[in-house]
């Protein structure tokens, strides 16, 4: 199979490298932009710039992809409010070329979107939960799905949510803590195995509440939905639902930590955007599951698994392929 993967540098993607190739012997087409891969990445290359639609349907042609799997995105909160004609064509605009692309030769398309495509205020929101974001990113990845659904002829949107896992492209973790809950497990046996004190913020303005995803588990996921050209709304997420603290507690115990090096209290509001977050945006994947023949883990078992792949640089033997992990 072959498949044409942007983002393959980033952290959700670098995640899909590993998965596609180690476990599946996909061959990859990844097109880069401003980062280029690192040393040895088993996949061909180009630069392309993905707003640019004859760049990528030219792209797209020579490649000649079974599935095109979207990952990409401008990573940069502030400036999708500062430059917004930018945004808008990173995301929608990206997609749009990528969907009429996969048309042209008929591949499958995933788009890779976010929970944050919700308000916040839905517990538990389903596949067919109307999505109402409540800032830019949450936007523009709701218009983003749009273009999938209403104009791909064989394409499927997958939210993940809360994803920890490994950035298999950097060899240190990229970031400590933001709004979200990204990278959060990680940063926190970052610092107390150092010895140093974290606080993990609490508060009802941040996104307190969701279902995390090992990034490994979710481009398994995105495999499945990829290789069995899967349409529609998917949610590629973990099967339990847990707040911020559930999930500090969880990786104080499983990394087996110093709990009083554990802090919990108000962010650092100057390092975060100056823009609303939803406060809860767990999902149910309940219908995901059954659609592709899954059994999710539940947060514990994702941390587990975070430290196999943390301390031996290997991906899980487990996935969220595995029937009953939950």
């Amino acid at each position: 199979m072959r498949v044409y993967l942007t983002g393959a540098t980033g952290f959700v993607g670098s995640n899909v490298v590993r998965v596609l190739t180690e476990r599946h012997g996909v061959e990859l087409f990844c097109p880069v932009n401003r980062t280029p891969p690192p040393a040895g990445a088993p996949y061909d290359h180009a630069v392309v710039d993905l707003a640019d639609p004859a760049a990528v349907a030219a792209s797209v042609a020579r490649v000649r992809p079974d599935a095109i799997v979207h990952t990409a995105i401008w990573n940069d909160f502030h400036g999708l409010y500062a430059d917004r004609p930018r945004a808008w064509a990173a995301y929608v605009g990206a997609t749009r070329n990528l969907v009429d692309a996969a048309n042209a030769h008929d591949a499958h398309v995933t788009l890779v979107s976010t929970d944050w495509v919700f308000d916040g205020t839905q517990s538990g929101a389903r596949e067919q939960t109307p999505p109402n974001p409540v800032n830019a990113y949450g936007f523009l990845k709701a218009a983003s799905e749009l273009v999938v659904t209403e104009r791909a002829r064989c394409g499927a949107v997958a939210r993940i949510s809360g994803v920890n896992g490994v950035h298999w492209a950097r060899p240190q973790t990229p970031r400590m803590q933001d709004a979200g809950f990204g990278y959060l497990v990680a940063s926190i046996a970052d610092a107390l195995r150092a010895g140093r004190r974290f606080r993990v913020w609490e508060d009802e303005r941040l996104n307190s509440i969701a279902t995390p995803t090992l990034a490994s588990d979710a481009a398994e996921l995105l495999w499945r939905v990829a290789d069995g050209r899967h349409e529609g709304i998917l949610h590629c997420c973990g099967g339990e639902a847990i707040d911020r603290r559930g999930l500090a507690e969880l990786a104080v115990e499983t990394f087996a930590l110093d709990r009083e090096l554990l802090d919990f209290g108000a962010p650092d509001w100057d390092a975060l955007p100056d823009a609303p977050i939803p406060y809860d945006t767990s999902l149910d994947a309940t219908e995901t599951a059954a659609a592709l023949g899954v059994a999710l883990p539940d947060a514990r078992t994702i941390v587990q698994r975070l430290r196999h792949e943390l301390e031996r640089h290997e991906l899980s033997p487990q996935t969220a392929t595995a029937g009953g992990t939950r």
